[in-house]
């Protein structure tokens, strides 16, 4: 996700770690260069919460606080989802932007919390205290930090997954960093600084382990309110210590040993787990977003014991420093090397006597079984290893492949695909992981480029194709292993396109058409003279009094393509913007969507569509350049095609310096086709969303709020915020869950 940083700086904040500093040719110069069935599914609380959820509009739309944990009533049959509109229409006033330490949500909605950063999952578990004094002990049984992507699980009254379940379901949830300023009695404890800083307190580090990953609880609604069932056997976190098994082409390769697993079969644990994805036979799939960070490795010592090859790798890839958060720095170490696991400089003599290659058991999309709370996560390698933003399923037809869509969130970086080889049978409908070992460890994985025609084509990631060969420069790749392991390499050998972030992927139901959030990117990574079609803007957005520069693309854009014939595994596609990111007063070279005060918006980022609503896209924002102006928000979508607009010639301009710049601008929503539905809390960014089968109930997370905040603990108004709970509290990631007052369909 976003960091909260200038657009207009050079720096690479913690959050966008691995961009692209190759000299992979841009899109205009690839162009000079080479001639070369709608998804399945979708995807106890204090009082003083209810003073920080509103509905404009006031009066009894006020929301009110989620009741206490309690046993989940005997499940109803679910009701069949109520029909759709047949011409779908927005039907609640758009939310003003806003500042407000509050959840705003439109009159006649009410937004209530559900499940917050420390609240217990197990019996037993005493109520989190939120001062840093919960013992490390019980992490692994309350809710992570970082609340992120998030899926719905319908169940019916045996615990079998019903997608259509309308009142009682699974929630299984990212948990994707954590704000440490609030984790601590008062933060943090280290000694030393730059190389030598060393984590001193090993219990705040094992609270950490345990806050990343991801929760799946058991949710349930009992006289028209949403409460989670603390004492259900099928809640669990999987988290940075859990036993994980490697599955596909990569598993077992020499890349893959270490002193952990000698036989490079096992790994343990996942982070920085962002976006999510689904698939057709009811199981979870968790994203390793920008997992490179989180390992030590001081570059002035380690790189004299690297090859050449290892050095290309990991510089690709931004393994270089001290850790983000130091957990290699703890000592005394563990037996099986809790805190050692972290740091992947050479150490030993071979790779089982270390952990070199712990980075390369990162980057995965990880299938978890939410049904099984017994069964081992799997980390699906023929997917390819990059930062994972998410793995979007496609059309699902039987007796036809399936395919996921992916983006790989940095700057300069790609859209992916992987088509299944085996083609869809129905009757693996609750198959488990053995669904998952037919369907994601054998198939083709593809890499994007396109074209200023609005034409693209899907290049193959794959030994021997596209020029990833065993002599390859710069890169030379061992086998088709290392391809899978190295996938950013390959695909800036196979040519593809360097897009502005690429993040969340979401396919619309009623088309099939894919679209893709590009959040931002600066200067620094795409001057005026490296725009394209597909990235068409350079401009300055100036922010606050200050009129800060933010030069580049800070405000960010949709792209949306359709492969060619409806088909999810042909190799040429057709695409153009869906939505350009702007303030509603910039220029019309800026704001080229014609947006305005009720719809305007900047840095797109977690995105979905309704399955109860097909054709309804929520769109979530995550962004540091409109923050003078807005907290983030959430969107109501009503998109077109494909081609739905028409190509239009922009000027951008840097100083002095003005370039003409022709792209493909998609049809101007207006008001009827976006609108602002939720403004969130200070400093927070909104992420995640799902419904309830009956689409009557909207899930989605506030991530970080207040994550700016320097505090000094002894004055609670140092705090950035203090929502959910209100009061002096600290403020806390946290799940809501959203309902119209009449019982009606969410946007509707």
């Amino acid at each position: 996700m976003n960091a909260k940083t200038s657009n207009d700086a050079p720096l690479i904040d913690p959050d966008d770690i691995g961009h692209n500093p190759t000299s992979n040719p841009e899109f205009n110069d690839l162009i000079a260069a080479r001639l070369s069935r709608r998804k399945l599914f979708g995807l106890g609380v204090g009082t003083a919460g209810a003073a920080l959820l509103t509905a404009c509009g006031g009066g009894s739309d006020d929301a009110v606080a989620a009741p206490a944990p309690a046993p989940a009533p005997a499940p109803a049959p679910a009701p069949a989802p109520a029909p759709a509109p047949a011409a779908a229409k927005l039907g609640f006033n758009a939310v003003p932007k806003g500042l407000a330490d509050v959840v705003a949500v439109p009159a006649g909605y009410t937004a209530s919390v559900l499940y917050r950063l420390g609240d217990p999952i197990a019996t037993g578990v005493t109520a989190y205290a939120n001062d840093g004094t919960d013992a490390a002990a019980s992490y692994d049984r309350r809710a992570g930090d970082h609340h992120d992507g998030m899926t719905y699980f319908g169940m019916d009254a045996s615990g079998k997954w019903l997608p259509t379940a309308a009142d009682r379901g699974l929630l299984v949830m990212n948990h994707e960093a954590i704000t440490p300023s609030f984790l601590h009695p008062t933060g943090q404890t280290s000694t030393g600084s730059g190389n030598a800083q060393v984590r001193t307190v090993a219990e705040e580090v094992m609270r950490e382990f345990y806050l990343h990953g991801v929760s799946v609880i058991e949710i349930s609604k009992s006289a028209a309110k949403w409460s989670y069932k603390q004492a259900s056997g099928f809640n669990r976190r999987v988290h940075t210590l859990t036993p994980m098994t490697l599955s596909g082409p990569a598993a077992k390769s020499n890349a893959m040993k270490t002193k952990y697993s000698t036989d490079g079969s096992t790994t343990r644990g996942t982070v920085n787990n962002c976006a999510n994805g689904t698939t057709p036979w009811g199981t979870y799939l968790t994203c390793e977003e920008n997992w490179a960070g989180y390992f030590r490795r001081i570059t002035a010592s380690d790189n004299a014991n690297r090859s050449p090859r290892e050095l290309i790798s990991l510089a690709r890839y931004g393994v270089a420093g001290t850790g983000r958060e130091l957990w290699a720095t703890v000592t005394p170490d563990t037996a099986d090397n809790v805190y050692g696991r972290w740091n992947a400089e050479v150490l030993g003599a071979a790779a089982v006597d270390d952990y070199r290659n712990g980075p390369n058991t990162y980057g995965w999309v990880v299938e978890i079984d939410p049904f099984d709370a017994l069964s081992t996560p799997k980390k699906r390698t023929a997917l390819g290893r990059f930062g994972h933003e998410g793995a979007c399923l496609g059309p699902v037809v039987v007796g036809k492949p399936l395919v996921w869509y992916m983006g790989d969130d940095s700057r300069n970086e790609y859209v992916y695909k992987f088509v299944s080889t085996k083609n869809w049978d129905a009757a693996d409908i609750g198959g488990g992981m053995a669904a998952g070992d037919k369907y994601m460890d054998d198939g083709k994985l593809y890499v994007a480029k396109f074209n200023a025609d609005g034409t693209g084509q899907w290049l193959a990631i794959a030994l021997g194709a596209n020029g990833i060969t065993t002599t390859a420069t710069p890169y030379a790749f061992a086998d088709a292993a290392d391809v899978l392991v190295n996938t950013r390499l390959a695909a800036d050998i196979a040519g593809a396109t360097k897009m502005d972030r690429p993040e969340w992927t979401a396919v619309n139901p009623k088309t099939g058409e894919v679209y893709v959030t590009l959040t931002n990117t600066n200067a620094a990574s795409r001057p005026i003279g490296a725009t394209d079609a597909a990235n068409p803007r350079f401009y300055n957005d100036p922010k606050g009094s200050a009129a800060t520069a933010q030069r580049g693309n800070p405000n960010g854009h949709i792209v949306r393509f359709a492969d060619d014939n409806a088909n999810p595994a042909s190799l040429t596609f057709k695409w153009d913007v869906y939505l350009f990111g702007a303030r509603s007063t910039a220029s019309s070279d800026i704001n080229l969507s014609q947006l305005s005060a009720d719809n305007d918006f900047s840095s797109p980022d977690g995105l979905w569509f309704s399955e109860a609503t097909p054709g309804l896209l929520w769109l979530e924002t995550d962004d540091g350049a409109y923050t003078d102006v807005t907290n983030c928000m959430l969107l109501a979508a009503l998109p077109g095609k494909v081609g739905d607009g028409a190509r239009k010639t922009i000027t951008n301009v840097d100083g002095a310096t003005s370039r003409a710049q022709e792209t493909i601008v998609g049809a101007a929503p207006g008001a009827a086709g976006l609108r602002r539905f939720l403004v969130g809390p200070k400093e927070c960014e909104i992420t995640g969303i799902a419904e309830s089968g009956d689409g009557r109930a909207l899930f989605v997370n506030i991530q970080h709020p207040g994550e700016d905040t320097r505090p000094t603990y002894t004055d609670p108004a140092s705090f950035g915020s203090h929502w959910p709970d209100g009061g002096s509290a600290r403020p806390r990631s946290a799940t809501v869950v959203i309902t119209r007052n009449d019982g009606g369909l969410i946007g509707l």
